[in-house]
């Protein structure tokens, strides 16, 4: 009896032993199964900080830069230029008028969806006076001021200089499609496109004559500039382009460019 409960007794014991031996290899198959599959862990940090790019626009060409502040949005700043001038003959009048456009702007970008879609809020700042235009009246050609015919003085031809100007900062809303510094790692190019209007406010016209006026043909004839009835009919003049102008309150902006994500 004793030696069947020796016998026993081993069995169970290699039986345990088996037992734990397997349980050790089952947990280190499990162990190295799953490092095997563990994955590293992904960034969401967002590749690149700073964008920059050239565009042209309805204020002429320009470059811009912009700096990522958070996932959602950017700072742009940039600049623009457009110059063109032309002169012609009108009614015997010789009129040459120029554009110049010089323009700084800064924006606030923000993608509601951090996509390619942004709205953005801005200042535009006008660094010359956007309109210039000069004018010579040959001597004894009639011409209006303020409603006052005159005629140009033939020892002194009637000269004029004019000007319009805007708010010298407008603020900006616009909208669009493009980011200067795109969120993914993998992309470096983008190509931006940009709809909106400036608020640069009700345009003013400043104009000045000189030379000489007649009241007739080489006749009573005086220097515009010492004149006081001519200034205030020059002022006149003045007020009535400004109201005809008045209701020009915003510039339309459209601007297409080409970036690149440093």
């Amino acid at each position: 009896m004793k030696g069947c409960a020796c016998i026993l007794i081993a069995n169970c014991a290699l039986l345990a032993v088996s037992w734990s031996s397997a349980l050790g290899q089952t947990a280190a198959s499990n162990a190295q199964s799953g490092s095997v599959k563990t994955n590293p862990v992904e960034t969401t940090e967002d590749s690149g900080k700073v964008g920059a790019g050239v565009k042209l626009s309805t204020y002429g060409g320009g470059a811009e830069v912009a700096v990522s502040v958070t996932h959602r949005t950017n700072v742009r700043a940039g600049f623009n230029i457009i110059s063109y001038s032309r002169g012609f003959d009108k009614d015997g009048i010789r009129y040459n008028g120029q554009i110049d456009l010089k323009t700084f702007e800064a924006h606030y970008d923000f993608f509601p969806w951090a996509k390619s879609f942004r709205v953005s809020g801005g200042v535009l700042v006008y660094a010359t006076d956007p309109v210039t235009a000069t004018a010579t009246v040959p001597g004894n050609q009639s011409f209006t001021l303020g409603g006052v015919t005159y005629f140009s003085d033939p020892n002194n031809p009637t000269r004029s200089a004019g000007k319009i100007v805007f708010n010298r900062a407008a603020p900006t809303v616009t909208f669009g499609f493009g980011n200067l510094v795109p969120r993914s790692k993998s992309k470096h190019f983008s190509v931006p496109v940009e709809f909106g209007i400036a608020f640069h406010g009700s345009p003013k016209t400043t104009l000045a004559v000189g030379g000489g006026v007649c009241d007739a043909p080489g006749g009573d004839c005086r220097n515009a500039a010492l004149d006081p009835i001519v200034q205030s009919n020059v002022i006149d003049q003045q007020n009535k382009i400004n109201n005809d102008l008045s209701l020009f309150k915003v510039y339309t902006i459209i601007s297409v460019g080409f970036g690149y994500k440093f």
